[in-house]
């Protein structure tokens, strides 16, 4: 859901400015560090309700969002850890169905300080023992932890018995931290799994499905594989999906979530639902709660938003924060829908230096009529709006550079045509994603 509100993160963001001190690498993968701060705070990581652990590349956030909404929907109190967050800190901790307020976040921040003593942790570790702390602190008949980069060194990979564990697709990304390979990057997430702990498994190449087995069969694990364990139709017409597995067989409504490749994320999360035997789910709450999930900056509608109304009327704007080759694969999917004749389609493009840009780009090629770069302001390792603009053009797209997101929004109001209205979609990184969001005072609650 989003809102409006005016929030004042001051005091959370001068204890997380402090932390981000404590160790001169943001990314540095190690579980050392983790156990010794969460021995200091008295081991809260085994407090906790029962937990369900999700890795993958792609498709992570949005099991988590569905498994959240649909164990809500049965009346369970559920928290959730995701990251990165999209506006304010504070999104990355959910307690029992709620964004964690900043009076709380500030002193479960401050406890952690401390209790790291100043020995080097990274951002990522600090933030996720206040994270656990927090959840080991209120009540709640679930908690859903969403691996941050990998797994097997995961941060949040300190949980000894979770209720369940998934890996949705495996994709190249990260390759300066998880390896080059399908190979490797599959071999790093594998490393959530856990002996005798039911594990799902998203669609995948064969590549990263064979070694997950392989993994899965050192721990004496039989995966809960998409396509064998479970099987899904998409109706005609977009009417929703048929979905059958050991447990149930279910005629559903599509998912609230937009884009073909949600049903298959929805998909996982029921797989995750039927698999996991620490509280009771009915299929009537699947149901309810494919229809209310809500995850920002994945193909997000900013219709009516204060961007949306530079544009000119019966123009369309959308929000994606998918930045790698199988993000892109989905949009290509959801852009097929768009005439092309009757309207105009632009990219607005801000992407990480580390990204394959061209990679994201390609799928989208023959659907987009230009790009137009933006730098992303204040992100260290941001791509050059000129980098990006040359990128679109080697792969045959007429890419152009605007100053800022408001300055391609004119852009683009500048140059439509009558009877072509624009189709604009904003995307390419979740951190341009969380600052639109941010420009546009709409923030997820």
């Amino acid at each position: 859901m989003i809102n409006t509100p005016k929030i004042d993160t001051n005091a959370s963001d001068t204890v997380l400015a402090r932390l981000m001190a404590l160790h001169p690498k943001k990314r540095d993968l190690s579980l050392g560090r983790m156990h010794s701060i969460l021995a200091a705070l008295g081991n809260p990581e085994k407090k906790l309700p029962p937990v369900i652990h999700i890795a993958g590349t792609n498709g992570k956030g949005s099991t988590t969002a569905t498994l959240r909404a649909i164990a809500e929907a049965a009346g369970h109190r559920v928290h959730v850890y995701t990251s990165p967050h999209l506006v304010r800190f504070a999104e990355r901790i959910r307690v029992a169905g709620q964004i964690i307020s900043e009076e709380a976040l500030t002193e479960l921040l401050e406890r952690c300080e401390i209790a790291a003593g100043g020995s080097p942790i990274t951002y990522f570790e600090i933030t996720t023992a206040a994270a656990l702390l927090a959840f080991s602190e209120t009540p709640a008949d679930l908690c859903i932890l969403e691996v941050g980069l990998g797994g097997r060194l995961d941060a949040t990979n300190v949980v000894d018995k979770p209720a369940a564990t998934c890996i949705t697709p495996v994709s190249i990304d990260h390759q300066d931290f998880l390896g080059t390979t399908i190979d490797e990057i599959a071999a790093e997430k594998a490393g959530i799994i856990k002996k005798d702990v039911p594990l799902v498994v998203g669609p995948q190449c064969k590549e990263a499905k064979q070694v997950i087995d392989r993994i899965a069969e050192e721990k004496g694990v039989k995966p809960y594989h998409s396509g064998q364990a479970w099987h899904v139709e998409q109706k005609p017409k977009n009417e929703g999906f048929l979905y059958e597995n050991w447990r149930s067989v279910l005629d559903l409504p599509k998912p609230s979530l937009i884009g073909d490749h949600q049903i298959a994320n929805a998909a996982t999360a029921i797989a995750l639902a039927h698999a996991q035997k620490a509280v009771t789910i009915p299929d009537a709450a699947i149901k309810a709660g494919l229809g209310w999930v809500r995850w920002p900056a994945r193909l997000q509608n900013l219709g009516g938003s204060s961007l949306h109304q530079q544009l000119p009327e019966g123009s369309d704007l959308w929000l994606d924060g998918g930045h790698n080759p199988a993000a892109a694969k989905a949009i290509k999917n959801f852009l097929r829908t768009i005439d092309p004749v009757e309207r105009s389609v632009t990219l607005i493009l801000g992407m990480m230096g580390n990204k394959d840009v061209a990679g994201y780009l390609k799928p989208l090629a023959s659907l987009i009529n230009r790009v137009i770069a933006v730098n992303i302001p204040g992100e260290e390792g941001s791509a050059t709006a000129a980098f990006l603009a040359s990128k679109a053009t080697d792969v045959g797209i007429n890419g152009i550079v605007a100053k800022d997101i408001n300055a391609a929004i004119q852009m683009v109001s500048s140059t439509a045509r009558p009877g072509r209205t624009p189709f604009v979609l904003i995307g390419g990184s979740l951190y341009l994603a969380g600052q639109v969001l941010r420009d546009a005072e709409m923030y997820p609650t």
